[in-house]
């Protein structure tokens, strides 16, 4: 039987980074990807996702800040660009049930620079929105536009360039842990691997259930509209931030990037269904739903272009897992709740150093796998 360091399962952005970076480090490392790679059926694919480091919640923060310092690095070592930096704004409706003052506390915390402006200065700094007078704005400048696609794909080459056996169309179909180590059972065969990274995302469970380790996942597939204004210019990446919508129903959006379009979505959109139930066809009525909301904010946004799906796995309070089970400690779990991309390089690390060394610097007692269910 093959033997490896470290196998990872899932080739997403997440077990991307984590092969990336086991290889940088010298590590033999295997990767699984059930599918092709740069597939559409996950959370990874399409061009843009947002970064930034404004949370309301410190530990979220400090580790978008790693994250920041994990795109420069990756940035430089793979000679590519891949953040586009716009700044940011997050609008918070004063009767809604998120505060501003949460998102400013925690920035003071962690000394980010950031400002908390009333409508007549959002007004003026980006005449593009409209939003109501009840409406608080924190704005941070070091928001911006990661590429998702070309960030996975360059992940993907890097690693298989440093030595990482990454091989895709190969399900795992078990792990079977034994005490010195875990044996994988794929479609092609088995490996032996000191560790597991499991990184599957909505398929997660399909591997942990037999071991009694199933984390509770919320599984839905969300959309994302392209809108195409009939002149870009004013919402160009270099005069309109990224924005979040964050009440009741969350919102978000881009200026335009790549193409003369702008981006928007709802955020957890809970049109549930599984994997094998997912249809890949649009909701007319959330297209619609979006299209309302964004003219309304954003009255240059244009007519809808296209609307294309991708897959959402939330786990409770979308608190990420990050960490080994606690009776199979050789098996590592890591999901995002979809809102991870933008910690992409920073995951890869701190998976690379817990497979690697049992322990990372950066502070993830928050987000530890839960208690297995038996």
């Amino acid at each position: 039987m093959e033997t490896f360091e470290v196998a990872v399962v899932g080739m997403g952005a997440l077990g991307s980074a984590a092969a990336y970076h086991l290889a940088r480090r010298g590590a033999r490392v295997v990767a699984f990807e059930q599918y092709e790679l740069g597939h559409v059926r996950g959370a990874s694919h399409d061009t843009s996702r947002i970064v930034r480091t404004s949370y309301g919640a410190p530990e979220y923060v400090r580790l978008a800040q790693s994250a920041y310092r994990d795109w420069a690095d990756l940035e430089q070592e793979s000679g590519e660009h891949l953040l586009t930096i716009t700044g940011g704004v997050i609008f918070l409706p004063t009767d809604g049930p998120y505060s501003a003052s949460d998102f400013t506390s925690a920035l003071t915390e962690c000394d980010v620079p950031h400002e908390l402006l009333a409508p007549a200065e959002v007004h003026a700094r980006w005449p593009q929105f409209h939003i109501p007078e009840n409406v608080e704005t924190v704005y941070t400048p070091d928001s911006g536009i990661a590429h998702a696609s070309r960030t996975v794909a360059t992940l993907q080459l890097r690693a298989r360039a440093l030595g990482a056996d990454i091989r895709d169309r190969t399900t795992v179909e078990a792990l079977e842990p034994d005490g010195d180590g875990v044996i994988v059972r794929t479609a092609n065969g088995a490996v032996r691997a000191n560790k597991v990274i499991v990184a599957a995302d909505a398929w997660t469970n399909t591997l942990l259930e037999p071991l009694g380790a199933a984390i509770p996942l919320d599984i839905m597939q969300e959309q994302v509209t392209y809108f195409r204004p009939e002149d870009p210019e004013p919402l160009a990446s270099d005069r309109l931030p990224v924005w979040i919508w964050e009440d009741d129903e969350c919102f978000y959006g881009f200026p335009t990037f790549g193409e003369p379009t702008v981006k928007a979505a709802r955020d957890v959109s809970e049109n549930r269904m599984t994997p094998a139930e997912r249809t890949f066809v649009p909701s007319r009525e959330l297209a619609d739903e979006l299209g309302v909301f964004v003219h309304g904010l954003l009255p240059a946004a244009g007519p809808e272009l296209r609307t294309v799906t991708c897959q959402y796995a939330l786990t409770p309070d979308r608190r990420f897992v990050l960490g080994p089970l606690s009776e199979h400690p050789d098996i590592i779990v890591a999901l995002s709740a979809g809102h991870g991309f933008k910690f992409t390089p920073a995951f890869g690390r701190i998976l690379s150093e817990l497979a690697l060394d049992g322990e990372t610097p950066d502070d993830i007692s928050a987000f530890a796998a839960p208690a297995l269910t038996r």
